[in-house]
């Protein structure tokens, strides 16, 4: 008996045919099994994805996505004011498929259309910024910098690679803002040359050891760089380590909050999920398990301990 009755699958049809037809191939057979009525819409274009969201999203049980982190961003914010929402499948089909990776899915396509299908249900999260959300991340100052030096054609043939190669650019450049952040009324003025407001694990498919980091916790977790030196790397791969003092930190600060206001002397570009949106002042606040996704294993999504993300590389 399918599991769902009623659901939508969705995928960009301007991608390169090839890779769609193998993509196509791996997941829908999957997929139909588990819902009774499965209507299939092929998109052209980023405002008919958004129409096709707007119009079907409300009335069905189970949305399927086969698409990147942008797709992701785009599909709930056409759906984070409905009433009703349905449960979202994530298939990865995009350059870094980064809150696929929160969620535990499997990278090999095949894979992660057993594994979201057979998966459980779990409510998450969800940061919003004015009339802005984002499931992943939002950030200022080397984090959009990075995502503005990104170069298309890189992108296309390097794929993942051309993350690395703009962040290898734009680290040497980077310039340190005037802050004040309000975090649950905790006020803080410091300067920093990015701040990450963090609800997932990954950024261009590399894990932030975030200690005890759950997008269902109710709470976002909130990173101050001051410098991109090598202290600053050091001090991030030890924060989930036993050993590992936060407080004596020099280039970074950690807090976790769910009201969050920030002001900057100079305004910066807003990154949300690696979408340029707006700019600062903003003010941030966290939707407690506003939206349900398919994953294979819940304890993933809290960044178990014993966990080693090898299933998700």
């Amino acid at each position: 008996m399918p599991r769902y009755h009623r659901g939508l699958f969705v995928y960009n049809g301007s991608a390169e045919n090839n890779e769609l037809d193998f993509n196509l191939s791996q997941t829908l057979h999957v997929i139909t099994r588990g819902v009774k009525e499965l209507q299939v819409v092929q998109t052209e274009s980023l405002e008919e994805f958004r129409d096709t969201c707007y119009k079907y999203g409300p009335k069905v049980d189970v949305l399927f996505l086969l698409g990147g982190d942008g797709t992701l961003h785009e599909c709930i914010n056409c759906l984070a004011n409905f009433n009703s929402r349905p449960v979202i499948g994530i298939l990865p089909g995009g350059t870094s498929n980064d809150f696929s990776r929160v969620l535990g899915t499997p990278q090999q396509i095949n894979q992660a259309a057993h594994s979201i299908i057979d998966g459980e249900e779990v409510s998450l999260d969800v940061g919003c910024a004015r009339d802005d959300y984002f499931i992943n991340f939002w950030g200022i100052g080397l984090v959009t910098e990075t995502s503005s030096n990104i170069d298309e054609v890189q992108k296309d043939r390097f794929g993942v690679l051309s993350y690395f190669i703009s962040a290898f650019k734009t680290i040497n450049r980077a310039t340190p803002f005037r802050f004040t952040i309000n975090i649950d009324g905790e006020v803080i003025r410091d300067q920093a040359v990015m701040i990450l407001i963090m609800n997932g694990r990954f950024i261009g498919t590399r894990e932030i050891p975030i200690p005890d980091a759950s997008p269902r916790d109710g709470k976002m977790d909130v990173l101050l760089v001051k410098n991109s030196n090598l202290t600053l790397f050091k001090e991030i791969l030890s924060m989930n380590k036993p050993w590992s003092d936060s407080e004596k930190f020099q280039e970074l600060t950690y807090l976790k909050g769910k009201d969050i206001e920030i002001d900057v002397e100079h305004g910066q570009k807003i990154d949300m999920d690696g979408e340029i949106k707006g700019e600062t002042p903003t003010h941030v606040k966290v939707l407690s398990k506003h939206f349900t996704f398919l994953t294979p294993d819940p304890a993933v999504v809290d960044n178990y301990p014993g966990f080693n993300n090898e299933n998700s590389r």
